[in-house]
């Protein structure tokens, strides 16, 4: 039997070991069980070891052993309640220690929440932007289509209301209506008329010419018109004209040669713009209708910058002065104009990717966007449904002090 002092109340008890187990119980974080356990061997053992000297003097100092038993008793009472206290006082920070935990797991919590909820706007922005941007891009190309599909729509009525006789005359009155349009504005000394020489066996069928004040010729274009109704059964192809396009244009002394052809409609390479031939044939072009008056503009206005030099020429060759030097300087200049165009040439057609690789990227961002979102909710719906016992899941010591304890309970 053990006795065992309250110390609140001061009462003495006993208890058996039984008892003193229930005793122990009443601890409930597990670790602080297994120290009092080990305590209690020690005092146990102490006791014994006590008793067995007391059981050896007992017939020498009868009364001796009486005293130390009574001190050895109080001495146990005191550890017992040392301990006792020292239980109350780690079980006050065992609980401060959870509280604390709680705290900051909470704390953890709003701030994720906080960051969550940032990420959502600005991902909510990104999206706003991103469909903005592509609505700009869409309405661009929606209004580039239309024109495309207006412009392929006229020339689509423009043949089919022709016959295949005067298909051909058709496109030529129509390239002439339309420089005759800007005679007057744009080109008031230029001569455009159609070519009625034939005595080489073959003909073109315009030719545009353009001279300074002097009477020095700074421009010449042999222009060749080429089309074909949808219901034709020979189709014919742009290059089955280059060379007797050459031909011409070196027999009536034209320095540039254009083939303006509706031929080959469905073609990529020459539906992107101007295209330059020279490759195959010196100062050549392919043109759609559309760029008739562009490229003469073009050509005009890049030959006029030789004009001094083409006036200088004249001048030195009328004294028959050498003019190697001179023919040499133009020949580069004209060379340095056909790079500088195909270098344009290439760049537009380099933008065109662009543009199309820009379409792709973004549309591979707003996916990109739309997963992120996702992954964000998964995390959201991870948020909501945290709880104390998905949080003890690896804390049993913890899982265990929530199962036991109930509302208002306190540790004796």
């Amino acid at each position: 039997m053990n006795e065992l002092k309250c110390p609140r109340c001061g009462q003495v008890f006993q208890v058996d070991a039984g008892g003193y187990t229930q005793l122990l119980q009443q601890v409930r974080d597990h670790e602080f069980e297994k120290e009092l356990s080990r305590r209690e061997a020690e005092l146990e053992e102490r006791s014994e070891n006590r008793l067995a000297i007391a059981r050896l003097e007992e017939e020498k100092q009868q009364q001796l052993l009486l005293s130390e038993k009574d001190s050895a008793l109080a001495k146990r009472e005191q550890e017992i309640a040392a301990l006792k206290a020292e239980l109350e006082s780690a079980d006050t920070r065992r609980r401060l220690a959870v509280t604390e935990a709680l705290r900051e797991k909470e704390k953890e919590l709003s701030d994720k929440e906080a960051h969550i909820l940032t990420l959502s706007q600005q991902l909510a922005g990104k999206d706003t932007e991103l469909e903005l941007k592509e609505k700009s891009l869409k309405e661009g190309f929606a209004q580039q289509l239309k024109m495309k599909d207006e412009q392929l729509e006229y020339y689509k009525d423009f043949k089919a209301r022709q016959s295949t006789k005067m298909v051909g005359e058709s496109l030529e009155q129509h390239c002439e209506n339309e420089f005759n349009k800007l005679r007057m504005s744009a080109f008031p000394h230029s001569v455009f008329h159609k070519d009625n020489d034939a005595r080489s066996g073959s003909k073109g069928d315009y030719i545009f010419r353009e001279a300074g004040e002097d009477g020095t010729e700074f421009i010449s274009i042999m222009f060749e018109m080429k089309n074909e109704t949808d219901s034709s059964s020979a189709k014919h192809k742009n290059e089955h004209f280059f060379k007797e396009l050459d031909k011409d244009r070196r027999e009536k002394k034209c320095e540039y040669a254009v083939l303006v052809s509706l031929l080959e409609p469905e073609s990529d390479l020459y539906n992107t713009g101007i295209v330059d031939v020279s490759y195959a044939y010196e100062k050549m072009y392919v043109i759609r209708p559309q760029f008739f008056i562009p490229l003469i503009t073009l050509l005009r206005n890049a030959a006029k910058g030789s004009l001094a030099y083409r006036q200088e020429l004249s001048m030195v060759r009328n004294q028959q002065l050498d003019v190697t030097h001179f023919e040499e300087n133009m020949n580069k200049f004209k060379e340095g104009f056909a790079r500088n165009y195909r270098l344009a040439s290439d760049r537009f057609r380099k933008a065109i990717e662009e543009i199309d690789k820009t379409i792709e990227h973004l549309q591979k961002t707003k996916d990109a966007l739309l997963s992120s979102e996702s992954n964000l909710r998964l995390a959201n719906d991870k948020a909501e449904d945290l709880s104390i016992k998905k949080l003890t899941k690896n804390a049993p010591s913890v899982r265990k002090m929530f199962e036991q304890r109930e509302p208002g309970e306190s540790a004796d």
